[in-house]
């Protein structure tokens, strides 16, 4: 069997931890056990977020790993996130940052979940030195699973900026409505890159996130068979990705502990974190993108506008005189 078939057949991504955690902690909240008030806990065992790389057996087995708890922590907390919607922007963010393992200076990747669940949809961004940052546009969603949240029909698009005269862009249907497998569908059907991911997101009792982070284990030309079968054998017997990130198990040991009894060779770490590129400057410069009708008419009717970013929540106000001052760049 090669190991595009293998990859495909047994582990086009596994999403772990969670669901039970968001019920219970749905159940906390209602009774009253835990605090509502979204401060967010620093683990103190959990390591730093970064992603640690390596490579295996002379440059055909290309290996990722991360943690992603304390920027999960920060983004879910300004998104104001649910138990479940927690545990899909957790998956998303740890998503992102492996999928995007690879950028040079100056790029950017950013991955886009939409279906018809209750939370709409889901964007995680991630740029060349480790800034992250996440979004869903409904964040306090329902439901009893990742999947049941985002639905089952839908599209992933993934964007990778690099610095070329025009991004490029892929799309696919959601292939289960989980992320890891999703992606890993994506980089197996639309990169034509035989993957393996891994993501998980355990929570805390009252809703917060204990840990988050992921692994990526991708097949490069020319295949190694027999590499693959031994390193998707490890992953088959693997506890919990989630039991691992508590016990305290770093980026760079989940892949010693992956690629046991293959020859690799670890490469740069880089530290994860969150930023939001936003600022007034680029409100200013969406605003006038409107155009000078549609500008004058918000200064008419409004008399000022207020833009709230998506990803960090910042509020930027414009009043009456600013909206007329852009109004005369035209």
């Amino acid at each position: 069997m090669n190991e595009c078939r293998e990859l495909e057949k047994q582990d086009l991504g596994v999403d772990v931890g969670g669901e039970e955690e968001a019920t219970q902690a749905y159940d906390a909240i209602r009774r009253g056990d835990a605090d509502e008030t979204n401060e967010r806990i620093r683990p103190e065992h959990v390591s730093n977020d970064h992603i640690a790389r390596a490579m295996a057996v002379k440059g055909k087995i290309r290996a990722v790993a991360c943690v992603t708890t304390r920027l999960a922590n920060d983004i879910c907390f300004l998104q104001g996130t649910s138990p479940i919607a927690s545990i899909a922007l957790g998956r998303a963010l740890s998503g992102a940052a492996l999928v995007g393992s690879t950028l040079k200076q100056g790029q950017r990747t950013a991955i886009k979940f939409e279906g018809g669940g209750p939370l709409k949809k889901l964007i995680a961004e991630v740029e060349w030195d480790g800034a992250i940052r996440g979004t869903v546009a409904v964040p306090d969603a329902v439901a009893e699973s990742v999947p049941a949240a985002l639905g089952r029909a839908g599209f992933l698009t993934v964007t990778r900026d690099l610095g070329m005269k025009d991004p490029y862009t892929g799309m696919v249907q959601l292939y289960t409505s989980e992320i890891a497998e999703d992606l890993a569908y994506y980089l197996t059907d639309s990169e034509q890159i035989p993957s393996a991911m891994g993501l998980g997101v355990s929570l805390a009792d009252d809703g917060q996130i204990a840990v988050s982070g992921g692994f990526l284990i991708q097949s490069l030309p020319p295949s190694d068979e027999a590499a693959v079968d031994q390193i998707m054998t490890t992953i088959s017997k693997l506890p919990p990705l989630t039991t691992l990130l508590k016990d305290g198990t770093t980026p760079q040991q989940l892949l010693d502990i992956l690629l046991e009894g293959v020859e690799h060779h670890p490469l740069e770490s880089t530290d994860l974190f969150f930023r939001c590129g936003c600022s007034r400057d680029k409100v200013e410069r969406a605003l006038l993108s409107l155009g000078k009708a549609e500008l004058e008419r918000m200064i008419e009717e409004q008399g000022e506008a207020s833009i709230t970013c998506e990803f960090c929540k910042q509020q930027y106000r414009f009043e009456r005189s600013e909206l007329e001052e852009l109004s005369k760049s035209y």
